[in-house]
C-alpha cells in the first residue's frame, strides 16, 4: 500500500500530460512549415538572409513582450484556460496565411499572429504546470512537457518530407495542411484541460510593484546574456542550405535534432530535481558554445546530421533546469508574472542576438557570425559560475 501510496504521488498530474499532448500537437503543424520557411523566405518569396532574421526576431520579440503581460495577468485570474486555449488558437490559424502568402511581409504578419499566441499561451500554461506539481517534481513535469514538445518537432517534419517525397505536393499544399494539427490541438484543450480554483490576486498599485527576490533577477541575468547568443535557429538550416544540402532534406535535420530533444528531455529535468543546476547550464551552454564554433567548418549531410543531432544537447540540459528553477525562486502568486518576465527578457536578447548574427552573416561573413555567438556563450557560462548565491533544487 505505500508503494501504491508514493508511485501515485510521482505521477505526473492530468493537466501536465494535456498540456504535453497539445503541445507535442501543436509543434507538429508548427515544424511542418519551420524547416521548409527560411528556403521558402527566400527563393520563393525573394527575402535576405537579414530579413528571415529580422522576421524570426520581431515574432520572437513581439511574443515575449506579451509573455510578460500574459503571465502577470493570469496571476489574477481564477482560472488560466481561456488564455491557454485562445493562444493555440491563433497559433493554428496563422499557418493558413503562411499558406497563402505572395510577399514575405504576408509571413511576417503570419509570424507576429502565431507568436502572439505563443505570447498569450506560454506563460500562463508554466504556471499551471507548477500549480498542479509538487515542488520537488516540476523539473520533471517541465521536462515532460518539454519532450512532447520536441517529439511534436520529430513528426511534423517527417510528416513534411513524406508529403513533399512521397506524395510530391507543393509546399503550400503542406502548409495548409499543417493547420490540422492544430487545430485538434486547440479543441482538445476546450474539452479536457481542468485546474484547481485559484483566488483571484487582488493588489495594490504598490503590491503589484513590490519586487521579486534578488536570486531570480541573478537567474535572469545570467539566462538573458545567454539568450543573446541564442539566435534564430533559421541562420542553421540556411547555413545547411548554403553547404549544399538540397531543400527537402532540411525537415530530416530538424527531425534528427529533435529526437534527442524527446528522449532526454524529461530524465534531464528530472535530474534537475536532484542535482545543482548551475552546473547544467553552465555544461549546456558551453556545449552550445563548441557547436556554434564548429557550424562553419561542415559541408557534408553528415557532417550537418552530427552536428544537428548535438546540437540538442545544450537544450535537453537546460530548458527544463529554467523553468523549474525560475519557479522556485519566486512566491506562489507570482509566477506567472516571473515567467512573464522570464520570456520577456529571453525574446528581446534573443531578438538582438538576431539581427546581429544576420547583419555579420549578410555583412561580414557566415564564420564571425557563429564565432561572435559562441563567444557569447561562453561570457553566459563565465558570468553563471561567477554569480554568487545557489541554483540547486529547492528544498
Amino acid at each position: 500500500m505505500m508503494d501504491d501510496t508514493v508511485s501515485a504521488s510521482r505521477r505526473l498530474r492530468p493537466q501536465v500530460i494535456l498540456l504535453g499532448l497539445v503541445s507535442l500537437l501543436n509543434d507538429s503543424a508548427s515544424e511542418m512549415i519551420y524547416p521548409l520557411l527560411p528556403v521558402f523566405l527566400t527563393t520563393t518569396l525573394g527575402a535576405s538572409a537579414f530579413d528571415v532574421g529580422m522576421i524570426e526576431g520581431l515574432a520572437e520579440a513581439l511574443a515575449s513582450i506579451l509573455k510578460y503581460y500574459a503571465g502577470a495577468w493570469s496571476d489574477r485570474l481564477r482560472k488560466r484556460k481561456t488564455m491557454i486555449s485562445s493562444g493555440y488558437a491563433l497559433a493554428a490559424g496563422s499557418r493558413a496565411l503562411i499558406a497563402a502568402a505572395v510577399a514575405w511581409p504576408w509571413v511576417l504578419a503570419a509570424r507576429l499572429i502565431d507568436r502572439t499566441g505563443k505570447g498569450i499561451r506560454s506563460a500562463p500554461r508554466d504556471a499551471l504546470i507548477s500549480d498542479v506539481t509538487p515542488v520537488e517534481q516540476r523539473g520533471r513535469a517541465y521536462g515532460f512537457h518539454r519532450a512532447l514538445d520536441h517529439t511534436g518537432a520529430i513528426v511534423g517534419p517527417l510528416m513534411a518530407v513524406a508529403l513533399l517525397q512521397g506524395f510530391h505536393l507543393p509546399l503550400r499544399t503542406v502548409f495548409y495542411i499543417a493547420v490540422i494539427p492544430g487545430a485538434i490541438a486547440v479543441i482538445l484543450l476546450m474539452t479536457l484541460l481542468t485546474e484547481p480554483d485559484r483566488e483571484p490576486v487582488v493588489r495594490s498599485a504598490t503590491e503589484a510593484r513590490a519586487p521579486l527576490p534578488r536570486p531570480f533577477w541573478g537567474a535572469l541575468a545570467s539566462i538573458a546574456l545567454f539568450s543573446l547568443a541564442n539566435s534564430s535557429d533559421a541562420y542553421l538550416l540556411l547555413q545547411a542550405r548554403a553547404a549544399g544540402i538540397a531543400t527537402s532534406m532540411l525537415p530530416l535535420l530538424w527531425a534528427a535534432h529533435h529526437v534527442i530533444k524527446s528522449l532526454f528531455s524529461t530524465r534531464a529535468g528530472a535530474l534537475s530535481d536532484r542535482m545543482n543546476r548551475r552546473t547544467l547550464l553552465v555544461i549546456g551552454w558551453s556545449c552550445y558554445a563548441a557547436i556554434y564554433f564548429a557550424f562553419p567548418f561542415a559541408h557534408s549531410m553528415r557532417s550537418f546530421f552530427v552536428l544537428f543531432v548535438v546540437y540538442a544537447i545544450p537544450f535537453t540540459l537546460t530548458e527544463g533546469a529554467e523553468r523549474a528553477w525560475i519557479s522556485t525562486l519566486v512566491p506562489a502568486d507570482a509566477r506567472g508574472r516571473s515567467f512573464g518576465l522570464y520570456y520577456l527578457a529571453t525574446g528581446i536578447f534573443v531578438l538582438l542576438g538576431t539581427l546581429l548574427f544576420g547583419m555579420l552573416y549578410d555583412h561580414v561573413s557566415r564564420s564571425a557570425a557563429f564565432f561572435t555567438g559562441a563567444a557569447i556563450a561562453v561570457v553566459a557560462a563565465l558570468s553563471l559560475l561567477l554569480r554568487s548565491g545557489d541554483v540547486s533544487p529547492a528544498r
